[in-house]
């Protein structure tokens, strides 16, 4: 039997479709990618904690939990509109899973204070696990159990635990805040410390 010579034309095609397969293979979501959507204060805090954690593909500050759409930064400061300032947080849970996620979120804030964080005071700044999933809704109710069970805080617990709606991203300026205002006081004295915090913490999760 004599083997079949491909010829050029033949090289070609091949080469073509095994790049047409390979861009098509590229372009296919990661059905695996999550998300979080975190109230833990100020949003330009836990941006700035999140956007350092490896397995986080993006973080974008908004607003969720409220009952008016699209509303502005100035709206949500009044506490008028029910939002939460909050982080959606995208991420790849074979590299960082949602109980990862949480456990830095609760040692980042303070998940006794009602309705404040530190000198930010407002329902804006509650505390708050919007859940995507059943999953997570049990995820994060078990976190919560197992700070009150460890004793972890001398307060209980008054992170809001509900499920998500809508989120509303925040104005462009608020994005990757700190990373462009370190000198700005509230950056040096709020944000700086959390920072210093997660890097003493949590070095094995950082990017």
């Amino acid at each position: 039997m004599k083997k079949q010579k491909i010829g050029m034309t033949g090289i070609a095609s091949i080469l073509l479709i095994f790049t047409i397969l390979k861009i098509n293979a590229m372009s296919v979501p990661n059905e695996k990618i999550e998300k979080a959507t975190l109230g833990g204060g100020c949003f330009w805090c836990t941006e700035a904690v999140f956007l350092r954690l490896k397995g986080v593909e993006s973080v974008r500050s908004g607003y969720s939990g409220g009952h008016v759409k699209n509303p502005s930064y100035r709206e949500v400061t009044t506490g008028s509109t029910g939002h939460a300032e909050v982080v959606q947080i995208t991420f790849d849970p074979a590299v960082i899973t949602f109980r990862d996620i949480l456990e830095v979120f609760f040692a980042v804030h303070d998940p006794t204070t009602l309705n404040r964080q530190g000198a930010d005071v407002g329902t804006q700044y509650r505390s708050a696990i919007f859940f995507h999933s059943p999953e997570q809704k049990v995820i994060a109710e078990r976190a919560i159990l197992d700070l009150e069970n460890e004793k972890a805080f001398d307060r209980p617990v008054v992170t809001e635990v509900t499920s998500f709606t809508a989120f509303f991203p925040a104005e462009e300026y608020h994005g990757n805040y700190y990373d462009r205002n370190k000198s700005q006081p509230y950056c040096s004295m709020v944000i700086s410390p959390k920072i210093k915090k997660l890097e003493k913490l949590f070095r094995d999760k950082l990017k």
